[in-house]
Order: C-alpha cells, then sequence, then structure tokens
C-alpha cells in the first residue's frame, strides 16, 4: 500500500505535475476506501482549507484518468473512488446502509463472467456487484 510519501512519486510516474491538490486528494482516496466526492473534498479541506470543488473534481479525473484512481458507481449510489487499482476485483454493497467492502474475484469455473456471445468485443473486464445487507445493518435489524 502507497503511504503519502509515495504520492509525489505515484504522480511523476504517472507524467502528472505534482501538486498540493493532487498530493491531497490521492491522501485522501488512500485513508477513504470507497469514498464520495463530497468525503473527499472534506478531507483535503482538512490539509488544504481554500481548495475549491472544482479543484478536487479535476483531481479526481485526471488520477482516474491516468489509473492512479479507480471510479466505481454501483446502481443507485453517487460516484465513489478507490485506490486500489492494481487488480480486476469486485464490490459488495449493503442494500441498508450502502457501505461497500472489496471482494476478490471469483476462483475456479466462473461461466458468468465469460460472455455467452461477446458480439465482437474484446472483453477486458467483467464487473460483478454483489448486493446484501452489511453484519452491522443485520444485526440492527434483529434488535429490533
Amino acid at each position: 500500500m502507497a503511504t503519502e510519501h509515495d504520492f509525489p512519486h505515484l504522480l511523476r510516474e504517472a507524467a502528472l505535475r505534482v501538486t498540493r491538490p493532487r498530493v491531497a486528494v490521492l491522501a485522501a482516496v488512500h485513508a477513504h476506501p470507497h469514498a464520495d466526492t463530497d468525503t473527499i473534498i472534506g478531507a483535503v479541506r482538512r490539509e488544504l482549507p481554500d481548495v475549491s470543488h472544482q479543484t478536487v473534481y479535476d483531481s479526481l479525473h485526471t488520477l482516474t484518468g491516468t489509473g492512479l484512481v479507480r471510479r466505481i458507481q454501483p446502481a443507485g449510489s453517487v460516484a465513489r473512488y478507490e485506490s486500489r487499482v492494481d487488480d480486476n476485483h469486485h464490490h459488495v454493497v449493503c442494500r441498508s446502509c450502502g457501505a461497500i467492502a472489496d471482494v476478490d474475484c471469483a476462483v475456479g469455473h466462473t461461466p458468468c463472467l465469460t460472455a455467452s456471445d461477446d458480439h465482437g468485443f474484446m472483453v477486458d473486464e467483467a464487473e460483478v456487484v454483489y448486493w446484501g445487507t452489511c453484519p452491522a445493518c443485520t444485526t440492527a435489524a434483529l434488535i429490533q
């Protein structure tokens, strides 16, 4: 996992100029997995109080475009961002509170991840979202 000292290096490797907002946004995404834009803006503003919403949006767009950050948007949810970009993994989403967790790819025979007819596309990724109820919401429902 990258540390705050790695962020300028990661930006340079992606041929990006190192700016304080980009470093702060990258740090916020690493510190808050699956965070929405408002959460990232709040985290960045704790470090850079005068940063604008647009600067954070622009930084997220740039970081996503270079592959340093991954944008996900489960159905019915706002866009969220994560720093786990070096593999093809999936997510599990709580139907009650919206919590999101990473799920490693299925192992063994996975027929649902192979298109029965790819219509000539060169498929390079399958997106899977598992839906359910997180442990906290399940426990809360049992207590009521």
